[in-house]
């Protein structure tokens, strides 16, 4: 600023007070004035419409010099919004929030004593929020006024904790899978052992063959909720659904759980409508919801327990509960018991094996087929019961969805198979299996092999895995296909692989079929009969 920006009658005003400046004096002052007004109003354009919460306080102490409470001398806008406090100026903390903890008052006490600044992220019991925040001085020590920058943090912290019980819950996952992989082996170990030292003991070796059975089947299924739960969860499982009576799929679930119940006895007792119920549903994954829900009611049912399942309806829905005499659910527990990796009983979880993903499939593929499944229990001790609802059949659709009749397992005999995989026992067992049946064999383990062989061998069926080293199982389909002798070979993928874009490859690939591994002997024959 020069002279001639300075009033005119700038150095009259001063002299009638009987200040007398030089030019230079009057417009220091004016710059100065005017500076701290600009500060004023970026200072206060600041505290009015920033985000976090901004107060200043005075601490307040007892006789002893303890700091015991502060005094709000000024809060922003945002203040009230981060937490929940309203009209806080001239009022003291424990006038608003008598539960507030003492260690606040003991942060903030040193800030005014000391001067240090301080960050920090602490929970307020009081009210029921956590916070980060940046403390320090103000104005002169002996006032002892502290100024705090602050946001409410809690859905952060929420989150935060919800993610460390995730990974706990992972982690115990883990350790239950490692447990549950090696229970089955154990058995499997000691059978073959029988075996090798039976002396062709027929009773020994029905026992060990029963036993090993037993025990595959629990692997496969772990392996199998496994990868249906994460299907689900990834919208990768496809549905075939078709017309289905209610009552065989029942049937089914019962017989899968029956060897679990009778080594426990319990009673099972089954109401089911005098009239047949139909649904528009895949009857496997139908299958698959009522055997986890009466395998896990048998399962958390102390020995001599009871097993109900009834069905009826509802206007235009089915109702099927399943419920138990068991260990009960904990009030707690209720609303995550369909959440990943959760067990109903801790004290129970080990006792019959699973790896608590059952419900969780259960309740995917509930849901998936348009209906609900709820969870009922008074708390431990007594019992749980769970409530699965879906929608009956729309008869105006006819019977263009009905079912295919199921086809039977038959003895195949006098085929000529080539079985291609890399893992050579399960090549030569399978192998073994299908020439036990009358059929001619041979096996490879690389790609490159299975054209050499199927080009000499010319055979009616080759059973081909997918993963080969190599060269792929999908490019020795298409190899085969080009091949005049290759046209009408019986293509069989038979592969780890099975997820619905694996089975579309195979199938664009020229394979005939697609199979996942471990395959039952029934399956593959009444396949093997078709094809």
């Amino acid at each position: 600023m020069t002279d001639s920006h300075l009033p005119d009658d700038v150095f009259a005003v001063a002299a009638a007070k009987g200040e007398i400046f030089s030019e230079s004096e009057a417009e220091r002052r004016l710059r100065t004035e005017a500076k701290f007004r600009r500060s004023e109003e970026r200072y206060r354009t600041l505290f009015n419409s920033i985000d976090e919460g901004f107060c200043v306080f005075e601490m307040i102490y007892d006789a002893t010099g303890q700091p015991v409470d502060y005094r709000f001398l000024e809060v922003n806008p945002a203040f009230e919004k981060h937490t929940g406090l309203a009209d806080a100026e001239g009022r003291t903390i424990l006038e608003m929030v008598p539960a507030h903890e003492k260690h606040w008052h003991e942060i903030y006490g040193r800030v005014a004593e000391t001067g240090e600044s301080i960050r920090f992220e602490e929970r307020g019991e009081g009210m029921g929020r956590w916070f980060s925040v940046y403390a320090f001085r103000i104005d002169e020590p002996e006032q002892r006024r502290v100024a705090a920058i602050f946001s409410d943090i809690t859905e952060r912290k929420q989150a935060e904790e919800e993610l460390a019980e995730a990974h706990r819950r992972k982690d115990e996952f883990l350790a239950m899978l490692a447990h549950e992989l090696r229970s089955p082996l154990a058995p499997l170990v000691n059978m073959l052992n029988v075996l090798k030292h039976s002396e062709a003991d027929v009773d020994l070796v029905r026992q060990a063959t029963e036993t090993m059975e037993r025990q595959l089947g629990q692997m496969v299924r772990l392996v199998d909720d496994l990868l249906d739960v994460n299907r689900v969860g990834r919208d990768k499982l496809v549905l075939r659904k078709s017309r289905v009576e209610l009552a065989p799929v029942i049937e089914q679930a019962l017989e899968v759980c029956c060897p679990l119940a009778e080594r426990l006895s319990h009673e099972i007792v089954v109401q089911l409508p005098a009239e047949p119920v139909y649904l528009l549903a895949d009857r496997a994954r139908l299958t698959q919801v009522f055997s986890n829900l009466l395998n896990n009611a048998c399962k958390y049912t102390d020995a001599n327990g009871r097993v109900s399942l009834e069905v009826w309806t509802e206007a235009d829905k089915v109702v099927v509960k399943v419920a138990d005499t068991g260990v009960g659910i904990q009030p707690d527990q209720l609303p995550h018991i369909f959440d990943m990796f959760r067990q109903a009983s801790k004290s129970q979880e080990h006792m019959h094996g699973g790896l608590g993903i059952g419900l969780t499939l259960v309740q995917g593929l509930v849901e998936m087929h348009d209906g609900t499944v709820e969870a009922f229990s008074e708390g431990l001790g007594h019992g749980s019961e769970f409530l699965v609802r879906l929608p009956l059949y729309d008869e105006s659709l006819g019977e263009s969805g009905e079912e295919a009749p199921e086809v039977k397992a038959q003895a195949i005999r006098g085929r000529r198979i080539l079985v291609v995989d890399d893992n050579v026992d399960a090549a030569e067992s399978m192998a073994i299996l299908l020439a036990m049946g009358g059929n001619e064999t041979r096996t490879t383990h690389d790609g490159l092999a299975a054209l050499a062989a199927a080009a000499e061998f010319r055979p009616d069926v080759v059973l081909l895995d997918i993963g080969l080293p190599g060269m792929s199982g999908l490019d020795v389909a298409r190899l085969i296909r080009q091949e005049p002798w290759g046209e009408n070979i019986a293509l069989i993928a038979l592969t780890g692989w099975g997820q619905e874009e694996d089975r579309r490859n195979s199938l664009e690939a020229g394979c005939n079929a697609h199979l996942v591994k471990p395959v039952e002997q029934a399956e593959l024959m009444a396949l093997l009969g078709r094809v």
